[in-house]
């Protein structure tokens, strides 16, 4: 089943248009990468399957329930961290927490075991200080925790990682991994390391349009290269190869990169064998997200 779905969305701002008639689909449990450049469109797709922006066209769905701008009863299905959360400071986490609750109609019971098991799950369980004293990083935790609240079916996240320090985020990350078991996960980011560490699918978004969407996996495989790192352990079968292959490319001091579009990789291992070449590596160049992202936003 799809959790979200979005269908040739368009969204302008005066005489820019931001979204190009953006078509999304995000399975249920996934965790979904929405890579793009700042300024590519993620921001303004998000804040309108929130309903807090109006589509100038185009259709959007949440858990089978159509988002219509001003009546936003699809939120029932939606947890959302906005990229800077806001608080307020003089409240401690679990005050907080509560204060949310009530004002969404959750029964006192149901709230507090609710709002303990997310500040456990957060890391914020035994912290006692008002939220004016929490870190960047201490602050997108609360964020999560508000945004898991009522139990949604699609967490959103809007560049949740962007402002932290290395451990920072890998504590968001291993957060949004857990949740995976009890929500789908949509977050935007520009930071690819991020996505091909926790995301089972992705879309490239790029000028306001979804260049290409998917698993990750099947995209990796779809765009797999041709090339092949070789690595020996003298400069003398390092010359012995590129005087055989003068195509090849040398990378290092004993790396050399061979391409198998201008021949094929067993005749390289056939003159490899003949001359008594020991290779000390030789492996398929798996294509890194940021190539990925190179080459399909730049056709």
């Amino acid at each position: 089943m799809d959790m979200l779905r979005i269908t040739d969305l368009h969204k302008r701002f005066g005489d820019k248009e931001v979204l190009h008639g953006l078509n999304l689909t995000v399975p249920e449990h996934s965790i979904y990468g929405f890579i793009g450049k700042n300024g590519a469109g993620k921001t303004t797709a998000m804040k309108t399957v929130l309903g807090l922006l109006k589509a100038d066209s185009g259709e959007i769905f949440v858990g089978g329930e159509k988002v219509v701008y001003g009546q936003t009863s699809a939120n029932q299905y939606i947890g959302y961290l906005p990229d800077v959360p806001e608080f307020y400071p003089f409240m401690t986490a679990p005050e907080y927490l509560r204060f949310c609750g009530e004002i969404t109609g959750m029964k006192k019971a149901e709230r507090d075991a609710r709002l303990k098991e997310l500040l456990e799950l957060v890391g914020l369980g035994d912290e006692k200080h008002r939220i004016k004293g929490f870190s960047r990083g201490m602050k997108q935790r609360l964020g999560i925790a508000q945004a898991l609240l009522n139990s949604p079916k699609l967490l959103i996240c809007d560049e949740p990682t962007s402002a932290l320090d290395p451990v920072g985020r890998k504590e968001i990350l291993d957060i949004l991994l857990t949740v995976r078991q009890q929500t789908t996960v949509l977050f935007s980011t520009h930071i690819l390391s991020d996505v091909e560490r926790i995301c089972t699918d992705v879309a490239f978004l790029n000028n306001g349009v979804v260049e290409t969407q998917g698993k990750l996996s099947d995209i990796k495989t779809k765009y797999r290269s041709e090339e092949y790192l070789l690595e020996t352990g003298n400069d003398a079968d390092i010359r012995k190869l590129i005087q055989a292959f003068p195509e090849m490319k040398q990378i290092g001091a004993n790396q050399l990169i061979f391409c198998e579009s201008v021949r094929s990789a067993f005749d390289l291992l056939r003159f490899v064998s003949e001359q008594h070449i020991v290779l000390l590596k030789f492996e398929r160049m798996e294509p890194t997200l940021e190539s990925l992202f190179m080459e399909v936003t730049q056709k």
